[in-house]
């Protein structure tokens, strides 16, 4: 595989970071995760780094070709859940470490990609948004249902609150599965926290993919730097993680 990849985890105007962001390349697959640790709930960070640590371990692991990637996805998350929901055992529900995720996986010319929470997959195609994924908020349900639109979203007064993530209580969460997508030379695969997308544009997003002669950690650091300095003074953290797919 020829690709380009990029990462980036800034503090914002918190006191810790707690999200974690992690790019595992050999010869035959690439894995990526995006990890928000959720700062309401006590040891966000560890929560982040539990999952973080978990995941990477499945992906090491795992043979080579990945013969099933969507299940691979849906196997690491819920490993990564557990580890998550062990740091909480004997604690209230109140304050058990909790984290949203996004993670994707590349092998020749397909992706394969999952979510929980809020944290986001992005395909960049030509300058534009092919897709992404769906919070599972509230706020987004209330988006897919036409009741709000896209700028009431932004400021709306539940836009923080997540009804799916790893840990707290033991059951597994929701998990959506993007299936396979092909991809083409140019495309871009954008993971991030909603640090980052909270604080630019679709169009600003999109504009990954458009410069294809352009650095791609230099276009990721501009990213990250303008979400930051547009929700200044209450930046959260900010972190993503980006690949750039050149062909086989």
């Amino acid at each position: 595989m020829q690709i380009e990849h990029a990462d980036l985890s800034l503090v914002g105007n918190r006191e810790e970071n707690q999200d974690r962001v992690a790019i595992a390349a050999d010869d035959d697959a690439v894995f990526i995760a995006v990890v928000d640790g959720m700062g309401g709930h006590a040891d966000g960070a560890r929560a982040a780094e539990a999952a973080v640590r978990t995941m990477l371990a499945e992906f090491g692991g795992a043979s080579r070709p990945l013969f099933d990637p969507d299940g691979l996805l849906h196997l690491t998350m819920g490993r990564a859940h557990e580890a998550v929901v062990a740091l909480g055992r004997g604690l209230p529900p109140e304050s058990r470490p909790r984290a949203t995720c996004a993670v994707c996986l590349v092998q020749g010319s397909s992706a394969f990609w999952a979510h929980v929470g809020d944290s986001r997959v992005y395909l960049l195609r030509s300058g534009r948004v092919a897709e992404r994924t769906r919070d599972h908020s509230h706020v987004e349900l209330l988006l897919r249902t036409g009741r709000i639109t896209e700028g009431q979203a932004i400021d709306h007064p539940m836009r923080n609150y997540v009804e799916s993530c790893l840990g707290g209580d033991p059951a597994l969460p929701e998990m959506t599965l993007g299936g396979r997508r092909t991809l083409l030379p140019g495309d871009v695969l954008l993971l991030c926290s909603d640090g980052l997308w909270s604080g630019v544009t679709e169009a600003q997003i999109a504009a990954l993919a458009g410069a294809r002669d352009r650095n791609l950690g230099d276009a990721l650091s501009e990213l990250g730097a303008s979400a930051v300095q547009t929700t200044a003074p209450f930046a959260d953290n900010t972190t993503a993680a980006a690949l750039r797919w050149l062909g086989p």
